[in-house]
């Protein structure tokens, strides 16, 4: 679903407006409520976020965030995980979690639902490159791939067709400790 205003609005009126749910995001000067997540998507959302908080949040590395509005470059975004880099996660004076994230994440990651474009949500990910993410993910559950783009390495298309499923995804260097292979990603889809 989009939600055209009739008037332009800015980034602090767009703030200023009610949630919504699914959330709405204000990107490029534009106002789009973000699909309601479905059964593949969800399930990915949930074991992904839960495999990297397992692996890097125990040392202190990164923390995963699920449905995280962030707020930068005049945009603001909802991504399905962003996960930031333990010393840059946002504090409140007491040391708790910040709750407004005003950058974007180290790595970010989308996963399709159907009917999304593609392309918006490559658009977003790469704009989150461009204000200092490392690494942005796209996974496309409806075509078994995963898009990897990197500041670093360029974008590299990982799917069950052309790679192997013991293939291990590219994760920023921050993250080595997190391991996944593409037939683990798109297995938790038969469980």
């Amino acid at each position: 679903m989009v939600q055209t205003p009739i008037k332009p609005v800015a980034l602090k009126a767009f703030l200023a407006l009610p949630e919504t749910k699914p959330a709405s995001e204000y990107f490029d000067g534009k106002i789009t409520q973000k699909p309601m997540p479905q059964g593949e998507h969800s399930r990915i959302q949930l074991k992904l976020a839960a495999a990297i908080e397992t692996a890097l949040s125990v040392e202190k590395v990164a923390s995963a965030f699920t449905e995280l509005r962030c707020t930068f470059d005049g945009s603001s975004i909802v991504p399905d995980i962003a996960v930031f880099a333990w010393s840059r996660i946002p504090r409140q004076d007491n040391g708790r979690i910040a709750n407004a994230f005003t950058t974007a994440p180290d790595w970010i990651i989308e996963i399709l639902s159907p009917g999304q474009s593609h392309t918006k949500v490559a658009k977003k990910i790469l704009r989150c490159l461009e204000q200092g993410s490392v690494m942005g993910w796209l996974i496309d559950p409806a075509e078994d791939a995963v898009f990897v783009y990197s500041k670093e390495q360029g974008t590299a298309v990982y799917d069950l067709t052309d790679n192997l499923p013991e293939t291990k995804l590219l994760v920023p260097d921050f993250a080595q400790n997190f391991e996944l292979t593409i037939g683990e990603l798109f297995g938790w889809l038969m469980a």
